[in-house]
């Protein structure tokens, strides 16, 4: 256990107080992980809990969660929450408890929590307390709620959203009970506030199962489901992920893919790195498969001919109503839709390559070469996943991770705006009050291949495009 956690259980207990580590930390450390944070749960009050600190020195935050009966203790730089014991009941909202009181013992708290394997207590000394089963869950590898599921999820439906998201954290398989249980609980997931839904996808999209997170939150239906939004002090309504409902049932031909278009994808974000772009280009990179328009059938064979573009709009439409940063969508649709264009460069040899990055250096939706380089690499890495995903056995990755690496090059040497020129000081004295319009020119001929992206040479061109400049104007008004 964490030396500073131990000091705040002991301080505690040394005042008379039952205090314990409780929840996700216990959790890991039965793992042998390293917790991520800290809870303490008490029979202390607040304010007793500030003595307590007080005495000890400890700083305390201010936080609106008090009225949960929640201190956050700072001791060393380390913030740990620190909870009384309560109960709580639930009414209309569909997160938050109507009613918190304070409980009387450590059962009745950990009662309360959601999955046996959150729900488990440890005192200074590392006994565990476990009321509910929670390390037989452990040894089992099983997320099960505590008590009655359908209670569970109907209390706070988030609870549906983190049963995803340790599936994929823990890699644990989801208790069928649970399971079936999900879509009672449905109706109250229009009652979340669409951050807190995209919060707990987002962190989903980063964990180690994501895989098995992810096939959770469609087959279950809860991803077809809609939340909501406050917008001027109304609520609307917004569909989370339906877009992906259809791809359980659409299959695929042999022999370039093993799996449907639910298995391929779900192999597909498996074998990424935890990068929330590349994970969610890749979740959305064959969401347009089996759509009407696109699905086609040649030679006996299905065929999507299109679904990259059309995939690229739907992955802007979902990540836009998400409230996505601009930026951050545009570079999710770009993945999406080069990734098949991505594919037959590396695959045929064939193509402009030098043609294909002046385009997207002009087109597309980069400002710098930085972020051009940086998009080719996630590329690769989408690419790369998409060919793991076909679950051939014989699949090989080491060309494309070259011609990965050859067009990442390639994207380093590609100006993108004029901040990418390799000019000096006298390329600027030179041109005085004309040097924009000289950059743009010596812009456009470094992309085209004609000039060296290098100091000397820019300044030699930027010397002949003023004489031509000046020799232009001559003739204009002699005219």
């Amino acid at each position: 256990m964490n030396r500073i956690v131990r000091s705040v259980l002991h301080a505690l207990e040394e005042a008379g107080y039952e205090a314990y580590l409780v929840g996700g930390a216990v959790r890991d450390i039965l793992m042998q992980r390293e917790p991520h944070d800290y809870d303490v749960t008490t029979s202390a009050r607040p304010e007793e809990i500030r003595a307590v600190g007080a005495a000890q020195g400890w700083h305390t935050v201010e936080i609106n969660s008090e009225r949960f009966g929640i201190v956050v203790l700072v001791v060393d730089g380390m913030t740990i929450e620190t909870a009384t014991f309560r109960g709580e009941a639930y009414g209309a909202d569909s997160h938050r408890p109507a009613s918190v009181w304070y409980a009387d013992t450590l059962r009745e708290d950990v009662l309360r929590r959601d999955f046996t394997v959150n729900a488990l207590a440890m005192d200074q000394y590392g006994t565990v307390y476990d009321y509910v089963g929670g390390q037989k869950d452990l040894h089992k590898k099983r997320l099960v709620t505590v008590g009655d599921a359908t209670r569970r999820f109907t209390e706070d439906a988030l609870r549906l959203f983190r049963a995803c998201r340790f599936t994929g954290q823990l890699g644990f398989i989801p208790d069928k009970t649970m399971l079936r249980a999900m879509p009672a609980a449905f109706y109250r997931v229009q009652g979340l506030s669409l951050e807190r839904v995209v919060q707990e996808i987002d962190r989903l999209m980063l964990t180690p199962e994501v895989s098995k997170g992810l096939d959770v939150l469609v087959r279950s239906g809860l991803g077809a489901c809609s939340c909501r939004q406050k917008e001027n002090g109304v609520y609307r309504e917004v569909p989370i992920l339906p877009e992906l409902s259809h791809l359980p049932e659409t299959p695929q031909s042999r022999p370039f893919h093993v799996f449907d278009a639910w298995f391929h994808t779900l192999a597909a974000v498996a074998h990424t790195p935890a990068d929330l772009t590349i994970r969610y280009a890749m979740l959305f990179h064959d969401v347009a498969k089996g759509l009407p328009g696109i699905r086609g059938i040649h030679k006996g064979r299905f065929t999507d001919y299109g679904h990259d573009n059309k995939g690229a709009e739907i992955a802007t439409a979902i990540l836009t109503r998400w409230g996505k940063r601009p930026a951050f969508v545009q570079r999710v649709a770009w993945l999406v839709q080069t990734h098949m264009k991505f594919h037959y460069y590396a695959n045929t040899g064939e193509g402009d390559l030098a043609k294909w990055l002046r385009h997207e250096a002009l087109q597309g939706p980069f400002r710098r070469t930085d972020e051009l380089t940086d998009a080719v690499e996630q590329a690769t890495a989408v690419a790369v996943g998409d060919i793991w995903g076909c679950g051939r056995t014989e699949a090989n990755t080491q060309g494309t991770e070259e011609f990965g690496r050859f067009m990442a090059d390639l994207a380093q040497a590609m100006p993108v705006s004029t901040k990418d020129l390799h000019y000096d000081r006298r390329l600027t004295m030179q041109c005085g009050k004309e040097t924009g319009a000289c950059l743009h020119n010596l812009l456009q001929r470094v992309q085209n291949g004609q000039l060296e992206n290098d100091p000397d040479v820019l300044y030699e061109a930027a010397e002949k495009w003023l004489k031509r400049q000046g020799e232009k104007n001559h003739e204009d008004q002699t005219r």
